[in-house]
């Protein structure tokens, strides 16, 4: 794709500096780019001519879609894992007064509305994607007033609140060498087209900066693209869905967005927490200062296997790779073998007319002639299905997604204390990472979200909640003072159902000793009903109350007690209304 030299464009100084910063820490990614893109071709493939296996001289190509599985299950746990139930977030305040314990509830309330409503558990499921695939996600936080029109034309709230937004690891850079990812600034990366930006512009007065970028866009003809444009349009036409180049040169627009603290090469000052916006490599649209009331960039970093002296950190898939080739190499090898062994090569000696060989086929030869097949040693076959079993089975435990941790049994194959062991083993390890999704990315972020509302939210909000006295959805007034709180936002979904749910299993082992058999009187059945109601999420259903078995025992009692006198007072009664005298 040809590019337009960025020399003939008359750049501003700003513009330049982020558009070299962008090439010179993009290009420092190729190679982990291309690591990226071939894991992709190997999760996709449907069968190996997609994939690096495409150069092996097999007559079949077929893959075993073994990554694609480890990383559905890997996705599927996490999520299970981060939400649990509805009740996996809470708030945490910093003192306990009566009017805190109010602004708690609505803030649960607020948070509960707003994450179901808007596209949060989506995006978030994104994230695990890029978490699993690429070893690294990224989150950022906006405000949304979205409205529709109904069939009367009145506008209407679709949405109003916060949102959270994935970045694609494609889209971002940063310095890798920063002691910690706030540390060091972001540019983030997005291409969009001259109609999303005038509808943009147009919906909310806060982009009308993005006018400024359809007028600069009309002084040149095209826009500056290098090769990290392909990088997606490669993945796309990977998965099926098209030429993205012919979308690349069209009327888009690419935008790069500048994140933290700026030195100015002109001026010789260091301009701190700043938000510069670029268009096409060349002109600066927009420069704001990030809002002091964050503290920070609001952009949240999570890696799933942390590198020394390095936050591009690596993902459970990245070094399994090399065992995908493999198990594909043996299990064609082997299909080609099987084929052969089932409709062999044969071997014509002396004269043999032409022949189809097949059933029934009639084959001439003459008296030294003769046709032989090559018959094939399959033995080998039956050793090959094993060694791919092996190399499987190592891929799960490398990746922290055993099948006994995955929730996948095989009877017979282990006894239940070598399952035990496997399930304690890899749950460590899958804990521990979805521990790090859950306090790196998804708790910053929830609480970011809670931010920005407090600091956009103009007039009231009418959010829908469950009444659970009721059992229905009634509707709740929400200001901007109801949410304005001292305290932090905790997603409880992860750690602590993990430990209440350990300690359940852990008391669960005990009472089946001696052990627990000698401190079972000790025990409070209160605190115990207490910690199973948290563990399954049952405290909004009152299930679990003091001694309410022992009333409500009581109670039968007494209504049968009293039935039970109603009879005999009946029994007692004769046909013409008198007591009945007691028999003797």
């Amino acid at each position: 794709m040809a590019n337009k030299p960025l020399e003939i464009i008359p750049r501003d100084d700003e513009a330049k500096f982020i558009a070299n910063q962008w090439f010179v820490f993009n290009s420092n990614k190729r190679q982990q780019i291309e690591r990226w893109k071939e894991l992709r071709n190997y999760i996709f493939a449907t069968d190996t001519t997609t994939t690096t296996n495409k150069k092996l001289p097999w007559k079949n190509s077929t893959t075993l879609p073994k990554l694609c599985q480890i990383r559905d299950n890997l996705h599927s746990n996490y999520i299970s894992a981060l939400f649990p139930n509805d009740e996996w977030l809470r708030w945490e305040a910093y003192t306990q007064d009566g009017a805190m314990v109010k602004k708690s509830k609505a803030i649960e309330s607020y948070m509960a509305n707003k994450t179901r409503e808007s596209k949060f558990r989506t995006e978030i499921s994104k994230s695990v994607y890029d978490y699993i695939d690429y070893g690294n996600c990224f989150l950022t936080v906006d405000f949304e007033a979205s409205y529709r029109e109904d069939e009367r034309g009145n506008r209407i709230v679709d949405y109003i609140g916060p949102i959270a937004r994935r970045i694609s690891p494609l889209d971002i850079v940063f310095n890798p060498l920063a002691n910690n990812f706030q540390d060091s600034y972001k540019i983030i990366r997005s291409l969009k087209t001259v109609g999303e930006l005038k509808l943009m512009a147009e919906s909310e007065p806060d982009n009308e900066y993005l006018q400024n970028a359809l007028n600069k866009r009309q002084l040149i003809s095209s826009g500056a693209y290098g090769v990290d444009t392909t990088d997606k349009a490669e993945a796309l036409q990977i998965d099926g869905f098209g030429n993205f180049y012919d979308y690349l040169q069209s009327n888009s627009v690419e935008i790069l967005e500048f994140w933290g603290d700026l030195h100015n090469n002109a001026t010789g000052q260091l301009e701190k927490g700043v938000v510069i916006t670029i268009i096409d490599r060349a002109f600066v649209i927009s420069k704001r200062k990030i809002p002091s009331w964050l503290g920070h960039t609001p952009i949240y970093h999570a890696g799933w296997r942390l590198r020394p002296d390095n936050l591009w950190a690596m993902g459970p898939l990245e070094n399994l790779v090399g065992m995908q080739y493999r198990i594909d190499h043996i299990e064609n090898l082997k299909a080609d073998a099987m084929d052969l062994s089932i409709h062999p090569p044969l071997k014509v000696i002396g004269e043999v007319e032409e022949f189809v060989y097949g059933p029934g086929a009639e084959i001439h030869i003459d008296a030294e002639g003769d046709v032989q097949e090559l018959a094939k040693n399959v033995q080998w076959v039956i050793q090959a299905n094993n060694e791919i079993n092996f190399i499987t089975t190592l891929m799960e435990q490398y990746a922290g997604a055993p099948s006994e941790a995955m929730g996948i049994r095989t009877p017979g194959e282990k006894t239940a204390f070598e399952v035990q062991q496997l399930q304690n083993a890899a749950g460590r390890i899958f804990q521990e990472k979805v521990n790090n999704f859950e306090m790196e990315a998804l708790e910053p972020t929830l609480n970011a979200m809670i931010e920005v509302a407090r600091r956009n939210l103009d007039v009231a909000d009418v959010i829908r909640v469950m009444d659970d006295d009721l059992g229905v959805q009634t509707f709740l007034t929400i200001t901007k003072e109801d949410i304005t709180a001292s305290g932090k936002l905790r997603p409880i979904g992860a750690r602590h159902y993990a430990a209440q749910a350990q300690l359940v299993q852990n008391l669960n082992s005990l009472f089946s000793t001696q052990i627990g058999q000698l401190v079972t009187p000790h025990l409070s059945t209160k605190q115990l009903s207490k910690l199973v109601e948290d563990v399954l999420g049952l405290s909004r259903y009152q299930l679990f109350q003091p001694n309410i078995a022992v009333f409500e025992q009581q109670e039968t009692q007494r209504l049968a007690n009293q039935a039970m006198e109603d009879l005999q007072m009946e029994q007692s009664i004769g046909p013409d209304g008198v007591a009945m005298a007691p028999q003797q």
